[in-house]
């Protein structure tokens, strides 16, 4: 699917907050809409984007294709119980949350080997973004249920020795401002 209008819209705003930020490197899911979102902040002249195909959106296998409210009427999973039922493996056909960890951690770590005390920035899906923050965090899926991640967002994370900080969570310029 491409991005609806007020995502391009969102796409342009999310553009104009990162303009001027510094980025040692840009790295991207392959996927049309992550490509549209990136789009205008490559006008910004940030680093042309490396693109890691494990970095693609969990594999909703049967549910693909339906809204929460069609999956919840089809298959009787209540919108909020998505990720416990990638973690019980229990989505038809679907990604289980064991090879969606084993796809995004690869990335996640060669992004952050390769800029260490650097930043980078990512373009991906808000189930990569959870996934990301349970392995960074140290939490179980489903308990990133507890946050918020909206399109076009931005989470920062602060790698420390001896934890992860979270700098921004599901900060949103097309809608909390600059």
């Amino acid at each position: 699917m491409n991005l609806s209008p007020r995502g391009e819209e969102q796409a342009g705003i999310l553009a104009g907050y990162l303009k001027g930020k510094r980025f040692n490197a840009v790295y991207a899911s392959p996927m049309k809409r992550v490509q549209q979102t990136l789009a205008p902040t490559l006008k910004n002249g940030v680093p042309a984007p490396t693109i890691m195909p494990g970095l693609r959106e969990v594999d909703f296998g049967d549910w693909t294709g339906f809204d929460w409210f069609q999956v919840q009427e089809k298959f009787g999973v209540h919108p909020y119980d998505w990720l416990d039922e990638i973690e019980r493996g229990a989505v038809p056909n679907g990604e289980t949350a064991v090879q969606f960890r084993n796809r995004v951690e690869p990335c996640l770590f060669e992004i952050i080997r390769q800029h260490p005390g650097g930043t980078a920035a990512v373009f991906c899906h808000g189930g990569v973004i959870r996934m990301m923050l349970a392995i960074l965090l140290q939490l179980p899926l489903p308990k990133t249920n507890s946050f918020d991640i909206e399109y076009t967002s931005i989470t920062q994370v602060a790698l420390h020795p001896h934890l992860n900080e979270i700098e921004l969570l599901n900060f949103t310029p097309w809608r909390d401002g600059a």
